[in-house]
């Protein structure tokens, strides 16, 4: 599992037809401790709804096809969850309604 920021969307007209109705967004890697983008982008199939500058958990390989939304889909990466909180070393490094502690 890895945390990421949803930074775009994808947008495919012509695809596998299993692949229908599915949102796929762009997500770039963020490091944990730092929340800072790692410049590594990946694409993945939103099981849960996520949106623009949200803070995920991506599941990749067999994992990302065990979500309701993509089994038994031709997928590699999926958004399985949106981020509340993150805490590092007793450190609150990220909260999605943007208050500090």
């Amino acid at each position: 599992m890895l945390l990421a920021r949803v930074v775009g969307s994808v947008v495919s007209t012509r695809k596998e037809p299993r692949m229908e109705g599915i949102k796929l967004l762009l997500l770039e890697k963020v490091d944990g401790a730092t929340m800072r983008g790692r410049s590594d982008y990946l694409v993945a199939m939103d099981a849960v709804g996520a949106g623009a500058g949200e803070i995920v958990l991506c599941v990749s390989g067999s994992s990302s096809r065990m979500t309701s939304l993509t089994e038994g889909k031709p997928s590699d990466a999926a958004i399985i969850g949106i981020v509340d909180l993150v805490d590092c070393r007793g450190e609150t490094v990220y909260r999605k309604d943007g208050a500090s502690r």
